[in-house]
């Protein structure tokens, strides 16, 4: 694997290295001064034996300590068993059936989660560095509108505990899969520091079998063909942390943290494709072997200040900057063997190398009144500079590389967002309360081409409201209501036209007339407690306009081309059902479903009518606690068939198992079994009259993990539950 950003490396060392060599002699430090009292809960918190679930008003927060694949796997797995979340073969993220999600780490969005090793990054990033997960369907417009169907926000552990600790922490699942991990803090009167340090190292098995009907021009009829892809792939990853915290006064806190993360994809495949050459007169085909190499390293520094004023500790000042450097590069070797017209011997040598800086500045003001009113308000600039290079040389043998013309090219994105918010809160009668706000954004982006000379620019300014309104009828049960104007920006890479090479047959090219998706949410909800149960219900509906969305057409000869457009319009509703409670004193369950209705305009696709389609979808676990030492969970998710723009998915589900062992109070073991009915494959199924498609993609997820936990140290390694959200201001203060 390809080294991570040095800063990294360095920062990780010195901090373990600073930390560990005071173990022997430390005493544990005196406790921290209260600089932030409990935050009062804006709505009902809803508060099982291990408040696995809080509820606010514009969101709910889901505690991952309780799951035990969480404990061993990667986000991914732990998103696969959060109620309104769903999680692919390939690793790619929806909510509520809709893929337009925005992921952030501690209420900052990051690029890890918004290039293109985004679902490769959640497939092998631990869990277990995380509390908690906030699910926010409709957030307030202290958040940024980016994100149609809403944000999902990573909550990492914090460090509260006074003294210096630690954990240690070693997951394997044989030759295939191997994770370790250790975490350093120490929390003193007025500086805290911690770290974190953790690899994984995956090998993957992925196949993928397309097969095609793609009609012919010279024949008048389909003519069908077969591609068969294997692969097996080597993949790393290398995480590292390091952060402080220090309070100049009992009003004034700085914080800094360096996170840095370092990818590689070392991959060999191997693709056979047979078929009616055009005009259905003979065969053609080709078989290529390839390497493929990809190696992402993202480093981002993050510096904040907060002030308190006055005796309320809700009213402060918190500015905010970060910096985000992410470079990756690919580079493709392929070998292709072909026969039949329109086909010839070909080798590929092509690299593609990407880099990008985002900065953000923010401000955030929060202002309390008398009686529960509470204002905040807001300022943010984002500054996005992406490029992308490409260049390739093919020939006929390796021995006649040249350079080809269509196969290089140099793009520029550039993209200027300010943004200004406030919302108000107050309580609007006997048990209502009421939370609005607007926020303002001016976006421009600038395109350029330097090898085909293409530029354009865009200049945009729009208003996104939001409402939330409660009312809570008693101390168990609580109605909510809430709007929210959304948009979903492409992503850089989706405006560049460049038609990447993939296989003689098949190219990706983007799309630099795109416009942002514009989405109305509303929801209606029911919340209610009964003794250490909770049930949760939520209606919701969302009207789409200028939805993006991969296309694929034939541009002939059987060539297919994916590509981003705008669809006029979708729109799409449903029910959600949560509930959580205890069968018997040792046995716990927690189920959900959803069920969603799709209907999408489709004549711009070669359809006549409108297209529309419901899809179910369910998980739920058992968690029996058999002694005060053992536990054993079992957790499954099932989807139903899902409408695409030019077809369907087919259903899809997945079965889990694990047990945990406490040994003694610094010792535990976890044994936890992923896919055990090697049920989980992704087939797309795509329906139009001039092109039939159905291709079946599957990886390997089917393993049994072994994972041991060591903590040690005065603090115990034991991190309280991080902050939420707390309306955009970002992880905040450790109480």
């Amino acid at each position: 694997m390809g080294a991570p950003p040095q800063t990294v490396a360095i920062g990780a060392t010195a901090l373990a290295a600073a930390l560990s060599g005071g173990f022997a002699q430390a005493q544990p430090a005196p406790a921290r001064p209260a600089t932030e009292p409990p935050k009062a809960v804006e709505g009902l918190t809803v508060r099982g034996q291990s408040q696995s679930l809080r509820t606010d008003i514009d969101r709910r927060s889901y505690d991952l300590g309780k799951d035990l694949q969480a404990q061993t796997g990667s986000i991914a797995d732990a998103l696969r068993n959060v109620p309104s979340v769903d999680v692919d073969v390939q690793g790619n993220v929806s909510l509520r059936g809709d893929p337009n999600v925005t992921i952030m780490i501690d209420g900052k969005p990051s690029s890890l989660f918004s290039g293109p090793a985004r679902a490769q990054i959640l497939q092998q990033l631990p869990a277990n560095g995380f509390e908690r997960v906030e699910v926010l369907t409709n957030p307030s417009a202290a958040f940024s509108p980016n994100g149609a169907a809403g944000i999902i926000n990573l909550i990492s552990k914090k460090t509260r505990q006074p003294g210096r600790g630690g954990s240690a922490r070693i997951v394997t699942g044989g030759a295939d899969r191997s994770q370790g991990g250790v975490n350093l803090s120490s929390v003193g009167r007025k500086l805290t520091l911690s770290g974190d340090l953790m690899g994984v190292r995956e090998v993957q098995s992925v196949t993928n079998d397309d097969r095609r009907s793609t009609f012919d021009p010279l024949s008048g009829r389909l003519l069908d063909s077969d591609q068969l892809l294997a692969r097996r792939q080597t993949v790393e990853l290398l995480n590292g942390r390091a952060a402080f915290d220090y309070d100049l006064s009992a009003r004034t806190r700085i914080s800094g943290e360096l996170r840095g993360n370092a990818l590689s994809v070392d991959a060999d495949d191997e693709t056979h494709f047979a078929g009616l050459a055009p005009g259905g007169l003979g065969s053609r085909g080709f078989v290529t072997n390839a390497d493929d190499r990809f190696q992402q390293d993202t480093l981002t520094a993050n510096a904040s200040l907060r002030r308190k004023f006055g005796t309320d500790p809700d009213h402060e000042l918190v500015l905010d900057a970060t910096q985000e450097r992410t470079t990756n590069s690919r580079r493709r070797r392929r070998d292709t063997s072909a026969f039949g017209p329109g086909l010839a011997d070909r080798v590929d040598d092509i690299r593609s190398d990407t880099s990008g800086d985002q900065t953000r500045l923010k401000a955030d003001f929060t202002r309390p009144f008398a009686s529960g009113v509470r204002l905040k308000a807001g300022y943010e600039l984002q500054y996005d500079r992406n490029d992308f290079d490409n260049f390739g040389l093919t020939g006929v043998d390796a021995a006649q590389l040249a350079p080809d013309p269509g196969l290089i090219d140099r793009f520029r994105f550039r993209r200027t967002i300010n943004s200004g918010y406030v919302t108000w809160q107050q309580p609007v009668g006997s048990g209502w309360t009421l939370l609005g706000g607007l926020r303002a954004e001016n976006t421009r982006i600038d395109l350029r081409d330097a090898v085909t000379g293409f530029s354009g620019s865009n200049d945009d300014t729009r208003l996104y409201p939001s409402l939330h309104l409660t009312w809570k009828r008693s101390a168990a049960e609580q109605i909510t209501a809430s709007y929210s104007e959304r948009i979903q920006r492409p992503q850089p890479s989706d405006y560049n036209p460049f038609p990447l090479f993939v296989n003689p047959l098949t190219f990706q090219a983007g799309n630099p007339n795109l416009q942002p998706q514009e989405t109305h949410s509303f929801e209606l909800g029911w919340q209610h407690r009964k003794g250490l149960a909770y049930y949760l219900a939520t209606l919701y509906w969302r009207q789409n306009d200028k939805g993006v969305t991969d296309v694929v057409r034939d541009v002939g000869g059987g060539v297919l081309v994916s590509t981003k457009a705008n669809l006029a319009e979708s729109r799409n509703g449903g029910v959600e059902l949560v509930a959580n409670g205890r069968l018997w004193s040792r046995l716990n369950y927690n189920l959900s479903g959803n069920a969603y209705w799709t209907e999408l305009e489709a004549a711009q696709l070669g359809f006549p009518n409108q297209r529309s389609g419901w899809t179910l979808a369910g998980r739920g676990s058992i968690t029996w606690q058999i002694t005060a030492k053992d536990q054993l969970q079992l957790s499954g998710n099932l989807t139903g068939k899902r409408l695409t723009p030019q077809g369907y998915r087919e259903p899809l589900g997945l079965l889990f198992v694990g047990y945990r062992r406490k040994l003694n109070a610094d010792w535990s073991v976890y044994v936890t079994g992923r896919d055990l009915l090697n049920s989980y494959k992704d087939v797309l199924v795509i329906d139009t009259p001039q092109l039939n498609q159905r291709v079946e993609t599957r990886v390997k997820l089917r393993a049994v993990l072994v994972g041991v936990t060591y903590t040690f140290g005065s603090g115990q390694g034991r991190r309280a539950p991080g902050m939420d959200l707390g309306g955009g201001v970002g992880a905040g203060i450790p109480r």
